[in-house]
């Protein structure tokens, strides 16, 4: 069962990949969908030009705000403009995310700490914006986009992205507990690696420290440079990237305390559904054990 209200609905991080697929199946869908995008008048100006053709093309609600996941102040005047101009804010969707790969000991710690600062803090700036007015009416949904590498098959050279992705996953769940009785859901979508049709791969970041990154090359090597390969040969020909998006709206359209905490869409299957379930359900034993069942919905656990 599904509800036809529309949503107002902020997307972190939409100007490429997951994100621009989303926001647009989500206003296709009949929702008002705000694109966060940083830069919009410089770099990611040509994005925003095209999220602009798509809804006049399309006759949708979708409108590009400025949003830089590493500034309190622009998570703040981000929702405040969504705010402002529909008067309610449904969903936010923490898809705001940057990858990395190469050895983990050639990566400086400033490094990892800006990876942190959006894959991790960037949520919560977000969350902080958003979370009084969802409290105050009663009602919302937060959805975060993890990485099946959290609890599935995590390849080497992908250290840092993956402990980023772990560290929002552990967040996620805290929420999911903190926020169930002001009527607010939580739902963490686990998308696999696709390594087409998003972007993903070609906008990785490299390790600062050349000299200790070369130091792996002799062993290594040949690893690092099939490393896509290696990944995409698992993943079928048919998949399609689409699939995610239509997860989302889906979860979206679901009915409030029916949504279930965790989605995998991972065309690979690399094991992460599988222990999701078992970690999935022993969080929510616990819960139960410990007199705490009102913190759990339907889709607490499988």
């Amino acid at each position: 069962m599904t509800t036809d209200t529309p949503r107002t609905i902020l997307v972190t991080g939409a100007s490429s990949g997951f994100g621009a697929l989303t926001v647009r199946a989500l206003a296709d869908a009949g929702h008002t969908v705000y694109a966060g995008i940083r830069h919009t008048a410089g770099r990611n100006a040509p994005a925003v030009a095209g999220l602009d053709r798509y809804a006049a093309e399309h006759g949708v609600s979708l409108y590009a705000v400025e949003l830089d996941v590493t500034s309190q102040d622009s998570a703040d005047a981000a929702v405040a403009r969504v705010l402002a101009s529909e008067g309610r804010l449904d969903v936010v969707l923490h898809n705001a995310g940057h990858m990395v790969t190469g050895p983990a000991e050639a990566f400086t710690p400033e490094q990892l700490a800006d990876l942190y600062d959006v894959n991790v803090l960037g949520a919560q700036r977000v969350n902080r914006a958003a979370l009084p007015r969802l409290r105050e009416r009663g009602e919302g949904l937060l959805v975060w986009i993890g990485s099946s590498s959290t609890r599935g098959g995590c390849p080497p050279f992908l250290g840092p992205y993956f402990a980023a992705k772990a560290a929002m996953d552990a967040l996620a769940v805290s929420y999911a507990g903190e926020l169930v009785r002001f009527g607010i859901d939580t739902a963490i979508v686990v998308p696999g690696a696709f390594t087409s049709g998003t972007n993903h791969f070609l906008h990785a970041g490299s390790p600062a420290d050349t000299g200790r990154a070369a130091a792996y090359d002799e062993r290594y090597g040949a690893l690092l440079s099939e490393l896509g390969k290696r990944l995409a040969g698992l993943i079928p020909r048919d998949a399609n990237p689409a699939e995610f998006a239509e997860t989302v709206v889906r979860l979206v359209e679901l009915p409030a305390g029916r949504r279930p905490l965790r989605t995998h869409v991972d065309p690979a299957r690399d094991g992460s559904e599988v222990v999701s379930a078992v970690a999935d359900r022993i969080r929510a034993e616990f819960f139960r054990r410990a007199g705490l069942d009102d913190l759990l919905t339907q889709g607490s656990s499988l």
